[in-house]
């Protein structure tokens, strides 16, 4: 192959992250490759975290692509009442003329790939002549529903939000209630609306779709995107779009401080398959109360328990306040109930904001995850082994909660989490069933088979791998790497 693949993606580690993983996977594979960040959302450490990736991946390329909406930013000329998902897709179509300008400073780029966010990138692509390929990084299931939903919401006699809990029956997807769509679709008259909509008319634009799952985890959606019919596109003599599962597309965290985190060390104290970790991502949290409500039923459970916490967001200001300027003991002791910590020392370990998450659950003491459904982290424990508590809280999450739960069977729901404040009796329970009971049994031992289907997918001739390959024969210039056999990732 002459030239390199490009992956265009932007500065969200849930995103930025997967993105790195696919770039790196290419690259064992003796592709040159290069990783294009839209400085979206900018921020003043959008540099020092390029340099980072760029350190740690050696093997990969990276560029930090100016984004318009910084300088405006800087200026102070922003619109500060402008609604984020709205100014974010308006961000990312800004970039584009810096997206162009790089792309024409490469000798030769062999393809485009473009985050799931970032298909207004295909018009640049689309001006070199340039093949463009999407990237979801979610799974196969989301983008199978999110193909055919703009025929659905152009026909719908009712909006989304008004069917509520009634089920959708999308091509290849499990029956998803209406309420768990993305917020952003829920009401046609809200000012996301729209701007979804038209985001999503632009994946079928792509030659093909890469997808962070693999064929065995979500064998319906895979078929549904391949034939065509999760996106319309069954007329004769139009193929569908290709589909590749190339995950997962799990590393661990680099760049920080070598030393062995805390938390680890108390790991190695526990007993096997003991420890529920509760961990809500790089960028959820949870109000003061439902805090509260978290450690009571932690405590009342008596199972042990590696907690990440992070300080609420606004409306909780007071009790964010009394986060800040803390060291982190101080800080998390703040938020739960007094005397927590004291009773439950030795048996539960409390850890401020950030736990290495891909190390914790792939310790041997780790026995039960309670995630926010972000597909990162179910990937991340699909890998580890390790059974799910689902409890969502935004974006595709809650579609998520339901292919994990109803159709791979790889975790319980925490029931409650759409209705306000989740109780300290139902943390309690779904601990208690997960450690316990028979299903929790089962679950496990159905997450185990999981665990082994994706390593061999990752393996040398295992079905990602070889996603990769045909990936690469897809391109205009057909690629077979030397380095192949034996190759380690």
């Amino acid at each position: 192959m002459e030239g390199s693949i490009v992956l265009y993606t932007w500065m969200v580690r849930g995103h930025l992250h997967p993105m790195t993983q696919l770039a790196h996977r290419l690259a064992g594979l003796g592709v040159p490759v290069t990783v294009a960040v839209a400085d979206v959302p900018s921020t003043r450490d959008s540099p020092d975290t390029i340099a980072r990736l760029a350190a740690s991946y050696p093997s990969v390329s990276f560029h930090l692509l100016p984004s318009p909406a910084a300088a405006t930013r800087s200026a102070g000329t922003a619109d500060p009442d402008a609604d984020p998902f709205i100014a974010l897709i308006a961000d990312l179509r800004a970039t584009n003329p810096a997206l162009l300008t790089f792309l024409r400073s490469i000798a030769s780029v062999t393809a485009l790939v473009a985050d799931f966010f970032c298909p207004y990138g295909f018009d640049a692509a689309a001006e070199l002549g340039v093949p463009a390929y999407l990237f979801c990084a979610s799974g196969a299931s989301v983008l199978a529903a999110c193909l055919h939903i703009p025929t659905m919401m152009r026909s719908a006699s009712a909006s989304f939000g008004d069917m509520g809990h009634d089920l959708l029956h999308l091509p290849g997807v499990h029956p998803i209630p209406a309420s768990h769509l993305p917020e952003a679709l829920l009401d046609p008259n809200g000012s996301q609306y729209e701007a979804f909509l038209c985001l999503l008319e632009q994946l079928p634009r792509a030659n093909g779709f890469l997808s962070n799952t693999f064929e065995w985890l979500e064998p319906r959606a895979v078929k549904a995107i391949r034939d065509g019919t999760a996106c319309g596109c069954v007329r004769p003599g139009v193929p569908a779009p290709a589909l590749f599962c190339v995950g997962p597309l799990v590393g661990e965290e680099r760049g920080r401080d070598a030393e062995k985190h805390e938390c680890l060390r108390w790991l190695d104290s526990q007993p096997a398959r003991s420890v529920v970790f509760l961990c809500f991502g790089s960028a959820s949290s949870v109000p003061a109360e439902q805090l509260q409500q978290i450690a009571v039923g932690l405590e009342k459970s008596g199972h042990p328990f590696l907690w990440a916490v992070r300080a609420p967001v606004a409306p909780d200001a007071d009790c964010t306040k009394r986060f800040e300027g803390r060291g982190e003991a101080a800080a998390a002791e703040a938020l739960l109930p007094d005397g927590f910590l004291d009773r439950t020392r030795g048996r539960g370990m409390v850890v401020s904001s950030w736990a290495p998450q891909v190390e914790v659950l792939r310790h041997p003491a780790t026995g039960a995850f309670v995630t926010h459904c972000g597909w990162n982290s179910a990937l991340e424990a699909v890998l580890a082994g390790v059974p799910m508590v689902c409890w969502p809280m935004y974006a595709e999450q809650r579609m998520n909660k339901v292919f994990i739960v109803e159709e791979m069977r790889l975790g319980v729901a925490m029931d409650e989490y759409d209705e306000g404040t989740v109780t300290a009796d139902e943390v309690e329970a779904k601990v208690r069933l997960v450690m316990e009971s028979e299903q929790g049994k089962e679950i496990r031992e159905r997450m185990a088979t999981a665990r082994e289907m994706a390593a061999h997918a990752l393996e040398i001739g295992g079905s990602s791998t070889a996603a990769l390959i045909d990936f690469m024969d897809h391109l205009p210039s057909r690629f077979y790497p030397n380095s192949v056999i034996g190759s380690e990732f």
